[in-house]
């Protein structure tokens, strides 16, 4: 973690904040640089490794500055206070959006295959974006099959882990870290146990995946 200036005690902060009311630009950039170390300070609790800090300090910073360049004296909060909140707010969106784009890459992982040979991803079950009545029905009959061996294959662990990953309960998608923490084990272990529950999943729609199939020739 980079090192960074002391902060302002109260009496300095508010005599940089008037003058910054008054139009005093470098009182801006003193109260911007004088507060990085709260950034660094909200940024230990979501970084995961050297460079995901890095970028998370730039993130930071940058709720940081919107802070300072929105904060009113006359709201009654201190500057320091009004920043936290503008800092995590702006740490929180990006995870959200580093969490929807990972999602969609996982979900791109293959489960199965169809009666022709071709892949089936998570996302065609879940989502299902059928065409016609036919692959609609036929994606049905994959959703409720992979609804059953959840219950029928998976531990009852793997089950929470993939529920909570990807929302299948209540449609709250949690990051790794944030499974990790709810259920009091680490994000490695979390990563690893997704893992094991996914492969569990293709093997066994992989391999009964042929009735299936030949359901959706009956149709």
């Amino acid at each position: 973690m980079k090192s960074f200036p002391g902060p302002l005690t109260s009496a300095e902060e508010k005599e940089y904040v008037k003058r910054l009311e008054n139009g005093d630009r470098s009182a801006r950039n003193v109260l911007i640089e004088r507060n990085l170390r709260l950034v660094a300070h909200i940024v230990k609790k979501y970084s995961q490794g050297e460079r995901d800090t890095e970028d998370m300090l730039s993130i930071g910073t940058v709720g940081l500055i919107k802070a300072v360049d929105s904060y009113n004296s006359g709201r009654g909060s201190k500057i320091s206070t009004y920043a936290a909140k503008c800092i995590e707010n702006e740490i929180l969106m990006q995870l959200r959006s580093d969490r929807k784009r990972k999602r969609e890459i996982s979900l791109s992982s293959p489960i199965g295959t169809d009666k022709e040979g071709n892949e089936i991803h998570l996302v065609d079950v879940i989502e299902g974006r059928e065409s016609d009545i036919v692959e609609q029905l036929y994606q049905e009959i994959l959703l409720g099959k992979l609804g059953q061996m959840v219950y029928t294959v998976l531990t009852d662990r793997e089950r929470k882990i993939l529920c909570l990953r990807y929302g299948l309960k209540d449609g709250e998608e949690l990051t790794q870290r944030e499974v990790a923490e709810q259920m009091g084990i680490s994000r490695s272990y979390v990563s690893r146990i997704e893992k094991r529950a996914l492969e569990k999943l293709r093997e066994c729609l992989t391999s009964g995946d042929s009735g299936i199939a030949q359901k959706k020739g009956v149709w």
